[in-house]
């Protein structure tokens, strides 16, 4: 009886670690999300907090902005399926979006204009406009992670298998979260620390809200990301991307509120 139950449970621990490595990792962790959702907070304007309170009344675009990802356990269809593609672009290398374009299935490009749209929607029901804030929040971060433009080759760097700080992991993963989770910050210290060093001429370096030119910032980083000896990535590769990695969060985070910022201005017109 024992060794049956040892089979078993062998069998259901195979199982589930083959369902995890299958599971592609999400854009920028709940850290990462959280903490441009944080920052975007800051530069909202009146128009826009005043969104804010209606949509999201006892919450704040952190907690929203990792909405999206914490609702991929749901089991319905919707978002097994139909809201999977929308974390990410594919842009092989060389290439830009516009010469590719979005999937059948669509993707983040689609998604955020889908998004947009329901927003300034003068019939949208409240619960649809708060879906669509925080997909919105999500995907403009997701789209400053740059294995989030992946290459379409392999799965955003989630088959890249690296050994990040003599742990087994993976290059998405890495991006993710472990390069700031190696930090053992919270995202309120994140938020601090980064907020701090966002000048006036940054805001203005960023001010923009064209969604091709945040996609080939992504890809001319992710092109440049992939180490050259995956089995030691530890303390050099830090030294060389974290920064990289903080600066796409700060940029993120500023153009989360320029985008919001210009959808309810033109909302209403």
């Amino acid at each position: 009886m024992f060794a049956f139950a040892n089979r078993t449970c062998a069998v259901a621990l195979s199982a589930v670690m083959a369902l995890c490595a299958a599971t592609p990792a999400f854009g920028w962790g709940q850290t990462g999300h959280r903490v441009t959702g944080a920052i975007a907070e800051q530069y909202l304007s009146p128009l826009s907090q005043a969104a804010l309170m209606e949509l999201l009344p006892h919450g704040s675009l952190a907690e929203a902005s990792t909405h999206a990802d914490e609702m991929r356990s749901n089991p319905s269809e919707f978002w097994q399926k139909t809201a999977s593609p929308w974390h990410y672009v594919s842009v092989p290398e060389g290439k830009e979006y516009h010469e590719v374009g979005a999937p059948p299935q669509g993707d983040a490009v689609t998604a955020l204009k889908q998004f947009t749209e329901t927003l300034k929607s003068k019939t949208a029901t409240i619960d649809e406009k708060r879906l669509a804030l925080q997909f919105i929040v999500h995907i403009v971060g997701d789209l400053h992670q740059p294995l989030h433009a992946g290459n379409g080759t392999d799965r955003g760097g989630n088959d890249v298998k690296v050994r990040f700080f003599w742990q087994d992991s993976n290059l998405h993963r890495v991006w993710d979260s472990q390069m700031l989770d190696q930090r053992d910050l919270s995202y309120t210290e994140w938020t601090e620390w980064l907020s701090k060093t966002i000048t006036s001429q940054d805001i203005r370096d960023w001010a923009t809200t064209d969604v091709m030119i945040w996609i080939r910032e992504s890809t001319e980083i992710r092109d440049t990301i992939y180490p050259e000896n995956a089995n030691n990535m530890s303390y050099d590769y830090l030294y060389n991307h974290l920064p990289t990695a903080k600066k796409r969060l700060q940029m993120a985070g500023i153009r989360i509120a320029m985008y919001l910022n210009e959808v309810f201005e033109e909302a209403q017109r």
